[in-house]
């Protein structure tokens, strides 16, 4: 069973940055893809960015120029560097990685945009 854990959420002040992790408990390489999803109170979880196994990206028109995604496949690592964040980037961050018929997720970490 593959278990992903996020961690990198925190209170952050406008215009700050943060720089979610999302680590696997096996290689990466298995993924087809993987991506960050987002879900604010009281809306539904939407798709921050997604990178497939061949390295091809797609970011939220909400985030593109601001977030950036990367991944470490010697440490089974993906990242989501994030930078001038907004209030309306407040929510919980989840991990998502896929296989062909199983979608695995994160627990979440939080990240609050507030001064």
């Amino acid at each position: 069973q593959v278990q992903l854990v996020e961690s990198g959420g925190d209170l952050v002040q406008p215009g700050g940055s943060l720089r979610l992790s999302c680590e696997a408990s096996g290689s990466i390489d298995s993924f087809y893809s993987m991506g960050w999803y987002r879900q604010a109170p009281g809306k539904q979880r939407e798709l921050v960015a997604n990178i497939t196994k061949w390295s091809i990206t797609n970011y939220a028109d909400s985030v593109k120029g601001r977030f950036a995604m990367s991944r470490n496949t010697a440490k089974n690592t993906l990242y989501l560097q994030m930078n001038r964040l907004k209030p309306e980037d407040t929510a919980v961050y989840y991990c998502k990685g896929s296989v062909v018929g199983t979608n695995y997720w994160g627990q979440g970490t939080q990240v609050t945009v507030s001064s």
